[in-house]
């Protein structure tokens, strides 16, 4: 599996607290990764800083095949090249429907004159029926955004960034606020979105990372405390002293 993007000795302070400390890490073209960690550890500056948000003092941060550096780049430039980002809150346009939602995230020239212009065509509509069926919303696309649950606005918002074709997926906290079958569905969402990019979920639900059986990176401290499945990073000392003993 060639690697997607790669992370090396990226340190950032704010004010001398050193949020990341010498961190490296990397993911594959097609790989869902779970990132865990005690408040504090660096879990969203990480976040933050690949998707440009964060300047980091040190370090390399290479993007995709041709190796480019993510911090040579804008956070729009990132975006355009396929980075993805989930917030905790779900943010959709609550007075638009479902299928306008997704409409409008499609990934199409985006100059002012052709979103003043825009008309949906008939392949556009089909992606947006695929999508809305990926994302477990096909019954709800005349629905108003506004009037969905909290779960389905989550799923609503992670297929708006799959509309957007993004290469790597970053996800925030995807089951907070979920009842048990919504995680279930999260879940399933976020495998079948890893089959043909890379999903990062950052999550502290450990029921919920299990379910995604996937590979762990625990983080504390601004660095990579452990890797590998659950149970083998939940069976390190170190991980269970300064997380999972709390």
């Amino acid at each position: 599996m060639s690697m997607l993007l790669e992370v090396s000795g990226v340190s950032v302070s704010f004010d001398g607290f050193k949020a990341i400390n010498n961190l490296s890490f990397n993911i594959g073209s097609s790989e869902l990764r779970a990132i865990i960690g005690p408040n504090g550890a660096g879990k969203t500056t990480f976040m933050d800083i690949v998707t440009g948000k964060t300047r980091p003092d040190e370090g390399r941060v290479i993007w995709g095949e041709k190796s480019v550096s993510l911090l040579k780049m804008s956070e729009a430039q990132i975006a355009q090249s396929g980075v993805g980002r989930k917030f905790q809150k779900p943010t959709v346009f609550e007075d638009q429907t479902v299928q306008e939602n997704l409409l409008v995230s499609l990934k199409n020239p985006r100059g002012w004159l052709s979103v003043l212009t825009y008309r949906p065509t008939a392949e556009d509509l089909g992606r947006v029926d695929a999508l809305a069926e990926e994302i477990g919303l096909n019954d709800q696309l005349t629905r108003l955004a506004g009037e969905l649950s909290h779960g389905q606005k989550q799923w609503l918002e992670i297929g708006m960034l799959l509309a957007q074709e993004p290469r790597l997926l970053l996800v925030d906290e995807p089951a907070a606020g979920m009842t048990v079958t919504e995680r279930q569905h999260t879940t399933d969402i976020l495998v079948e979105a890893a089959k043909t990019r890379a999903v990062v979920v950052v999550e502290h639900d450990m029921e919920f990372v299990r379910r995604l059986n996937c590979k762990v990176t625990v983080l504390h401290e601004g660095s990579v405390l452990a890797e590998g499945s659950l149970d083998h990073v939940t069976a390190n000392q170190d991980v269970i002293d300064v997380y999972l003993g709390r």
